[in-house]
């Protein structure tokens, strides 16, 4: 039986290495940035951030963030819209729950860009 936080590292290196080589170089100092924005400015307000921005890097990181919490139901939304009102919904623990498995996750995606894969 694999732990969580295997999975996590397999989801993330598999997300990671789909990436078009072309578009990396703008996603890795991103990925190193996208912790400390959902800490100081907020988990909701990062990913709002993110989809108003619509750059590829922005939209990818939203993507893998939006696909891991769906995957392991701590939340629900088949589209941007429907995802970040789910969040903005959510009871506190949930989003705090949501938050760290977040901030979690982008560890191992951060790790992974900067490791070039």
């Amino acid at each position: 039986m694999r732990t969580l936080g295997q999975k996590r590292a397999e989801f993330a290196l598999n997300k990671v290495a789909d990436i078009p080589q072309d578009k990396k170089e703008k996603f890795k100092p991103f990925s190193a940035g996208a912790p400390s924005m959902i800490l100081q400015n907020g988990f909701g307000q990062a990913l709002a951030f993110w989809i108003a921005k619509g750059k590829n890097e922005h939209m990818t990181m939203f993507n893998i963030v939006k696909e891991w919490l769906c995957r392991n139901n701590l939340t629900t939304g088949q589209n941007a819209t429907e995802f970040i009102k789910n969040i903005s919904q959510m009871e506190q623990t949930q989003y705090l729950t949501a938050q760290k498995e977040t901030l979690a996750l982008l560890e191992w995606v951060k790790r992974y860009a900067n490791a070039g894969l």
